[in-house]
């Protein structure tokens, strides 16, 4: 299976977790992992090019921090842009049945996500419209991977979490 984990850091230098993860993802055979702010520092998005690497990829990955209850602008600008009638969603799917998944690095921790913590609500409910977009294009919406508390760990966690995220990826999750 190949998988294609599109990350989305805006400041990846300074980033312990997400450059980790990148670091670690890159090792693996099967795994594309394609920088969207090193690729496109401009913002200006190669169309066609993204939608080759999605149709050539059985398994799309959205790796981000989760910032603002949302992902990082550009990967927004790149769904506006890339996810295109005819494409991912409508007449000529070429997105149905793939399976897409999310690798989400959340500074605050687990309990914080929760109906009495203090963002008041949980994760799954502050990700459905990344849901209901997979589910227009017709793909398979895996569990996410999500690391809470990511801004509190130190250096042995991090690298305990790439090895959980690479593992994660590597998994037949979804048996078609």
């Amino acid at each position: 299976m190949k998988t294609l984990v599109l990350l989305a850091h805006p400041n990846l230098k300074e980033s312990k977790v997400n450059r980790r993860w990148k670091h670690r993802l890159l090792k693996e055979k099967h795994i594309t992992v394609h920088d969207l702010y090193q690729v496109y520092p401009d913002q200006i998005i190669d169309i066609e090019k993204e939608q080759h690497l999605l149709s050539t990829h059985d398994r799309i990955i959205f790796q981000f921090p989760f910032h603002w209850y949302s992902s990082p602008s550009l990967l927004k600008k790149w769904q506006d842009e890339v996810y295109t009638y005819g494409f991912a969603y409508g007449t000529g799917n070429q997105l149905k049945g793939k399976e897409f998944g999310l690798a989400i690095s959340a500074g605050r921790t687990e309990d914080s996500y929760q109906p009495d913590g203090s963002s008041l609500y949980r994760i799954d409910q502050l990700l459905l419209p990344l849901k209901a977009t997979i589910l227009l294009t017709e793909m398979v919406y895996l569990p996410p991977f999500i690391l809470y508390g990511a801004a509190h760990l130190n250096e042995e966690e991090i690298v305990e979490s790439a090895e959980h995220l690479a593992d994660y990826l590597k998994a037949p999750i979804y048996e078609k």
